[in-house]
């Protein structure tokens, strides 16, 4: 046991929580934490995937009169997510760690752009006049197979790029969020299981990480019409291009 260093993760985790439910990229946050407590990253990431779907999930329910609104796009939206993260979980298991280590800086980095430029691309306060066509829908279920397949191999800011699909669509943030939060449960939650199966899971850290992920889930979930969604994707930002400037020197410099 080592309480300062289970308490760091711990709250790691609980921020990464709050974060997703906000707007997502919180992974940009308890990957590098479980790193630093002492996890291989495909350990790390499949052990954060567990703890994320429970996060979300808990998000979920604090936005339930939001996604009670929503409820039939994101059922439609469901099938495709469960597909797509088992497609990803699958080739995160089949990558070599090495390789794995190589690839995160990548896709830390991507994810940390989806963040800066989730604003620009994101709703817009006019979006409610145009109308939800069936080829938007269609082009949104085939994207989310893409989403869920990315979110099952790693996921950073998958929910980011979640929002962004759904800004395709016309209504209102907060539904869309709600939606978001209820797909990132599917497809955390699918990658977890497989992850279970594989035997990739560290008990010890989810047993810190599960938890964690619920309180800062739903505690984000409440805070998030008064939080403002562009201070904290700011903050994540910076962070993310740090995290992915120490994962880059980690896997292709301190290494050679």
């Amino acid at each position: 046991m080592h309480p300062l260093r289970d308490g760091l993760l711990f709250g790691a985790t609980a921020l990464a929580g709050a974060v997703n439910a906000i707007a997502g990229g919180g992974t940009l946050l308890s990957f590098p934490a479980a790193l630093a407590w002492g996890l291989p990253s495909p350990i790390a990431n499949a052990t954060n995937a567990l703890a994320m779907s429970p996060g979300s999930l808990a998000s979920a329910w604090a936005y339930r009169r939001e996604l009670a609104a929503e409820r039939s796009l994101a059922a439609l939206l469901s099938a495709p997510t469960v597909a797509g993260a088992a497609i990803g979980a699958a080739l995160m298991r089949l990558t070599p760690e090495r390789t794995f280590d190589a690839i995160v800086p990548l896709l830390v980095f991507g994810a940390t752009l989806a963040l800066l430029l989730q604003g620009m691309i994101g709703a817009a306060k006019g979006d409610a006049a145009r109308p939800r066509s069936r080829a938007r829908v269609v082009g949104l279920v085939a994207a989310q197979l893409l989403v869920g397949a990315y979110g099952g191999y790693f996921g950073a800011a998958m929910g980011i790029v979640m929002l962004a699909l759904l800004s395709l669509l016309p209504g209102d943030i907060h539904p869309k969020i709600a939606v978001k939060n209820l797909l990132s449960a599917v497809a955390n939650g699918v990658a977890a299981i497989y992850f279970l199966i594989s035997g990739l899971i560290d008990a010890h850290a989810a047993v810190i990480m599960v938890p964690a992920a619920m309180l800062g889930g739903f505690a984000g979930g409440h805070l998030a019409r008064r939080a403002s969604p562009r201070l904290v994707r700011l903050l994540v930002v910076a962070i993310g291009l740090g995290v992915s400037a120490l994962l880059g020197y980690r896997a292709f410099i301190a290494r050679v």
